[in-house]
């Protein structure tokens, strides 16, 4: 693990920047037609938001995945069309993002090609989200090659990596965004921050944290803001582990969603 400091310690960003959402994947808009609608809703300031069929765009062209991308590329257009620069960050106006796996990067190159290809071609993705990246240095070099590639396939589209740990310094350099955390609350509240992170805006990086109390907002989000994350997702949802139910706490909306969306707004500061 690269050099390490405690959350109180870290670069604070004193409310400067503006946090924002970024989506690691709702459930298919069958199953979660409410979250889908809400982020195409005004005042949520959403940065972006990832699209998953089937751990990638799936066999074939899916008429409700297409519905639901097409509600928020509305969204983005009209928060586009607004008249000032806060317009545009009050509308719900976020990026959709193709999910690929690069399962610890044991995908082939092909394949993953093959996937955001698919994903251009029927989704019109803003960019894509590279899940399970690996972390080590030792994998850099295939990283780079990938996400330089997948450059070239957009015309101005959004990297987000994610590590969900502090990966090898370099990772930072090959992409627009890394997720350095996902996971429990239990653990992020006594997380720590790698160093060489302060030498970059918080618009680099994203937390993603299950199971914050509602109780626990405000610090969840100072603790966000001391470690440098411009991106967050927070839920009160848990891991279900062994349930037949959604075991994924980022698949649905929190309980407190309404609540979380009125505090990131404008004039919020710490």
């Amino acid at each position: 693990m690269p050099h390490l400091t405690s959350a109180g310690t870290a670069r604070r960003t004193g409310g400067a920047e503006q946090l924002g959402f970024g989506v690691p994947g709702y459930a298919h808009p069958l199953l979660a037609p409410t979250e889908w609608a809400e982020l195409a809703r005004p005042g949520t300031h959403l940065h972006w938001a990832v699209l998953n069929i089937d751990s990638g765009p799936g066999a074939r062209p899916d008429p409700h995945c297409l519905e639901a991308a097409g509600r928020l590329r509305n969204a983005r257009e009209r928060a586009l069309d607004g008249e000032t620069a806060q317009d545009i960050v009050r509308a719900g106006g976020g990026r959709l993002l193709g999910h690929l796996d690069l399962a610890h990067g044991d995908r082939p190159f092909d394949e993953l090609i093959n996937d955001a290809q698919s994903f251009l071609d029927w989704y019109l993705v803003d960019g894509f989200y590279l899940d399970r990246c690996p972390a080590d240095r030792a994998d850099l070099p295939a990283v780079r090659r990938l996400t330089s590639t997948l450059a070239m396939l957009l015309e101005d589209g959004l990297l987000v990596l994610g590590h969900g740990t502090h990966p090898y310094p370099g990772y930072a350099e090959t992409a627009d965004q890394l997720v350095t955390f996902s996971g429990a609350w239990t653990d992020y509240r006594w997380s720590q921050v790698a160093e060489w992170t302060a030498a970059y805006p918080p618009g680099r990086f994203a937390h993603f944290v299950h199971g914050v109390p509602r109780t626990h907002l405000d610090e969840a989000m100072r603790i966000a803001r001391w470690q440098g994350a411009g991106t967050i997702f927070f839920t009160d949802r848990t891991v279900r582990r062994g349930s037949r139910e959604q075991t994924d706490p980022f698949a649905a909306l929190p309980e407190y969603w309404d609540e979380i969306v009125s505090r990131i707004g404008p004039g919020i500061s710490e």
